[in-house]
């Protein structure tokens, strides 16, 4: 993966559209740049597990260790902070994806900071990778986490 040129593009432009190793179209946008006609389906991708800060309301430390000790890729729908603003918010919720494949991890910290991932199925690639998304794997739950450790299995 050529990180250097993958968040070059990304700075440029606050956007950049990658061919993963299936084939797929995943797009990565800023969230300020997030337009409200693109719907609600893009999932936040954080590398860190404090970023989650920055997306959610304050976690219990019940949440945080969920997040932490999940071994597979995961979907966490969790209410919104009150400092975003912008990106894909539906119901009062974010969606998120603690992003721990390697490849994926360390293009995700080079670009520091959040950001919104959709898949698209059609579109021009400006960059092609040749490592799988972990989200498009077969198996990746969903569930909710509310602030005071509540969860809920949606998709298992």
């Amino acid at each position: 993966m050529d990180y250097s040129a993958i968040v070059k593009s990304f700075r440029d432009s606050g956007k950049v559209t990658l061919k993963e190793g299936n084939s797929h179209l995943i797009q990565l946008i800023k969230p300020d740049l997030w337009e409200a006609e693109k719907g609600t389906d893009g999932i936040f991708l954080l590398f860190d597990l404090f970023q989650i800060r920055s997306i959610c309301t304050p976690f219990s430390e019940v949440s945080l260790d969920i997040v932490d000790f999940t071994s597979k890729p995961t979907i966490f729908h969790s209410p919104v902070s009150t400092a975003l603003s912008s990106g894909p918010i539906q119901n009062g919720q974010v969606k998120f994806s603690l992003i721990r494949e390697p490849h994926w991890n360390k293009l995700l910290f080079q670009l520091s900071q959040p950001v919104v991932a959709r898949v698209l199925s059609q579109g021009n690639a400006d960059h092609q990778v040749s490592v799988f998304f972990p989200l498009l794997m077969k198996g990746v739950k969903e569930m909710f986490l509310g602030p005071e450790g509540e969860v809920k299995i949606i998709k298992g």
